[in-house]
């Protein structure tokens, strides 16, 4: 029985510190990038566009975990910035596809070099093989949650 509540109270105590590293994480990438104009949830968009070409913005908010209602907000956002246009599908006019300007393509690659910067701090003194470990571990987590039965089953 004791065995048990150690194990319960580790697990809630790396839930709470996956939650503290996320919102670190993301606090030091807003107070980075916040200087070129630019937030975490933009940044997110924007990388997900240049890496799924043609996405609707359904597809888009999926891909970055966000509502519809929310990624439309985000695209029009960006938009009026400059950093995407938007024209219509080819297929269906009713969709409008985004992609990165060049000077979103420009805010991308500055940005995503503020962003390694954060990384290597999140990951200095962590051995290469402990990632390994922790990766298997998120990984069967996430599938728990997911209800995923190839990575994990909720127990």
């Amino acid at each position: 029985m004791k065995k048990t509540v150690i194990v319960k109270v580790e697990q809630r105590r790396a839930a709470v510190m996956m939650k503290r590293i996320l919102v670190h994480f993301r606090s030091q990438m807003d107070e980075q990038l916040r200087p070129e104009g630019v937030t975490t949830a933009q940044l997110q968009v924007l990388k997900t566009i240049r890496e799924g070409a043609g996405l609707s913005g359904a597809q888009l908010a999926r891909s970055c975990y966000i509502t519809p209602q929310s990624a439309q907000a985000l695209l029009k956002g960006l938009e009026e910035d400059g950093w995407i246009t938007r024209f219509k599908d080819r297929e269906n006019d009713r969709i409008l596809i985004a992609q990165l300007t060049p000077s979103g393509e420009r805010l991308l690659r500055k940005a995503e070099k503020l962003v390694r910067v954060i990384e290597k701090r999140l990951w200095t003194g962590v051995a290469g093989s402990d990632l390994g470990q922790l990766n298997a571990v998120l990984e069967q987590c996430l599938g728990n949650l997911d209800g995923d039965s190839s990575t994990g089953r909720a127990s």
